[in-house]
């Protein structure tokens, strides 16, 4: 039975990859500076420099775009903490700690962007979310108790950045602006890069120890949650998100999960042992139950909708 690869193993066998993986990023990637992305000719002073406070009248988003544009904008706000996460996982050193500060430093300008479109357009209250911004940071991202590794971390970030680029441009569609769906297309593509990086590395762990990642995989799918959770307000705002589609069950299944999976190969792979079989099978379960509960969350989602079409048009919402 092969032996476990250690952390160090791990890292040092991968960082060939890592290596050609950040060099097809930077010739892939394009520079762009966030200032080019916000209408700075709306701008305008608040009451502390004797302008005028914010008041809702005063946003052209609807509620589900303000909700959406705030989530993402504090999930991206937390770097800090995204940032600690993967340097203790990864390395400081060589392509790893290359990677590890081009990413910081490209996920930067996306709140930068964000941030400075919001307040410009006066999208949103920015007092309450520099408020919402405090504490959120303050709690920072932990990983969970069970998360070891660099095996985990690729995993996890793999999917994430996936889910991340699809709310960006679900989110931009939402905003009836298309400065702001511009700005948040650039976002996406940024998360799209990033999440081939993971997953070609996380390809490359899947070839150097099939049955170590396999496990990680199957853990970090079935427990994924996405890296905002936490935040104020957080399930409010996601029960909002999920029925509009801005992110729901349906895009995390075929948009996210599904194609990974399939460019890693997982159900078509031969070189597992009886242990990686046996997670593997753990994760087909895991699918089938999730594509039952897709089916029933969609048809959920209809009758609110439809109930709540009903009642706005003075109609008997029970005969919906």
């Amino acid at each position: 039975m092969p032996r476990d690869l250690t952390q160090l193993q791990l890292l040092t066998e991968l960082e060939p990859v890592v290596a050609d993986n950040l060099d097809r990023h930077l010739a892939t990637a394009k520079d762009w500076n966030p200032h080019d992305y916000v209408p700075w000719d709306e701008g305008r002073n608040f009451a502390a420099l004797g302008g005028e406070d914010w008041e809702p009248g005063q946003s052209r988003l609807s509620q589900v775009a303000k909700i959406a544009m705030i989530t993402n904008l504090l999930t991206e706000d937390n770097l800090p903490s995204y940032h600690r996460t993967i340097s203790e996982h990864f390395s400081s050193d060589g392509a790893w700690g290359t990677w590890v500060g081009r990413w910081t430093a490209e996920e930067n300008r996306h709140a930068i962007a964000m941030r400075d479109y919001l307040i410009v357009t006066r999208g949103v209250d920015p007092v309450a979310l520099e408020n919402d911004r405090m504490v959120h940071m303050t709690r920072g991202v932990h990983a969970p108790d069970d998360f070891h590794g660099v095996l985990d971390q690729v995993a996890y970030v793999t999917i994430q950045e996936l889910a991340t680029r699809i709310s960006h441009r679900a989110t931009g569609r939402v905003c009836g602006d298309p400065i702001a769906d511009n700005m948040l297309a650039r976002i996406a593509t940024d998360e799209n890069l990033h999440m081939i990086f993971y997953r070609n590395v996380a390809g490359a762990a899947f070839d150097l120890a099939p049955d170590q990642m396999m496990e990680s995989v199957t853990k970090i799918i079935k427990s994924f949650a996405m890296p905002g959770a936490g935040m104020p307000n957080w399930r409010r705002n996601g029960v909002l998100m999920v029925k509009h589609g801005i992110y729901d069950l349906r895009q995390h299944l075929d948009e996210v999960l599904n194609p990974v999976l399939r460019k890693w190969n997982v159900f078509g792979r031969n070189d597992f042992t009886a242990r990686g079989e046996r997670s593997r099978e753990e994760l087909g379960v895991y699918m089938e139950k999730l594509g039952r509960d897709v089916v029933r969350f969609e048809e959920q989602r209809a009758r609110i909708l439809a109930r709540e079409a009903a009642k706005a048009e003075g109609r008997d919402p029970v005969q919906v």
